[in-house]
């Protein structure tokens, strides 16, 4: 079957989307078209010119034998501030609010179409970086790791509170959580990880950070490093931060629980690091 170029182009466009950071051999295309590769080079000019034009992305070409080209999702920072202001707008309801300053998160967290983009947002940040691995914990964290690790391409690794017998042989910590100061257990199984593996970090909320801290102990036991700390949402710290360098899409600044109200403004992606 020959292809028409139009064609191509759209079945190229579905495939690199659907493969973000992932080195495709330019034989691949053109054995699956019956194209030479110089006509699979001009199409893929198209659709690298399209993709940055639209702030889709970018098309890295890798030159070489063992070279071909990879889609990397890459979000502009006008693009980040639409998701932002949408965020802002769905969660300054004072129905949200719940008892500890918390806010109610489960809905926005089971939007799909807000996951995917909040997903984009976050891998865009990470993009230039290695990432091996995705941690979060169980279970309002799952929802932001999976989505950024769909655009990042790599695992999710899921610690949880207690022990299953499905995890297999465990790795255990205590930490203290950040605001009860209580002693806490988390634990994930010997399985999750590689020794030597970049690992991003990733949760809904953060108050002071002891989960996240917690996470990069743990991190430690498996001999991982650190590759960066995300969050959806942050509160105002009233203590000390136990996290140095993170990135938040949401702050909460403040909670008056007698009077219902809540106040929000953008996190620091956009200024701190943002990428």
């Amino acid at each position: 079957m020959k292809w028409k170029r139009s064609e191509r182009l759209v079945d190229m466009t579905h495939y690199l989307l659907d493969h973000p950071h992932t080195l495709i051999p330019l034989t691949y295309f053109s054995d699956l078209y019956e194209s030479a590769k110089s006509s699979i080079s001009e199409d893929l000019g198209i659709i690298k010119e399209t993709f940055e034009e639209k702030g889709i992305g970018i098309l890295q070409t890798v030159p070489g034998a063992a070279g071909g080209v990879k889609f990397v999702p890459k979000l502009r920072d006008t693009a980040v501030q639409e998701v932002v202001d949408e965020l802002l707008e769905e969660l300054s309801h004072s129905d949200r609010l719940l008892p500890g300053g918390y806010l109610y998160l489960t809905d926005v967290l089971g939007n799909p179409r807000m996951m995917n983009r909040v997903g984009k947002v976050f891998a865009s940040a990470f993009a230039d970086q290695k990432i091996d691995a995705i941690m979060t914990v169980a279970t309002k964290g799952i929802p932001i790791a999976q989505a950024t690790a769909r655009h990042l391409n790599v695992p999710v690794v899921i610690v949880r509170r207690d022990s299953k017998v499905t995890e297999g042989s465990t790795v255990s910590i205590n930490y203290v959580s950040g605001s009860s100061r209580r002693i806490q257990t988390m634990v994930l199984s010997k399985r999750s990880m590689k020794s030597g593996q970049r690992v991003l970090i990733m949760d809904d909320f953060m108050k002071v950070g002891g989960t996240m801290n917690g996470m990069k102990n743990l991190l430690e036991e498996f001999d991982c490093t650190l590759a960066g700390v995300a969050v959806l949402v942050e509160a105002e710290h009233a203590d000390e931060c136990l996290v140095d360098d993170y990135l938040s899409l949401v702050k909460l600044t403040s909670v008056d629980e007698k009077e219902r109200s809540i106040e929000l403004q953008q996190g620091n992606y956009l200024t701190d690091g943002g990428r």
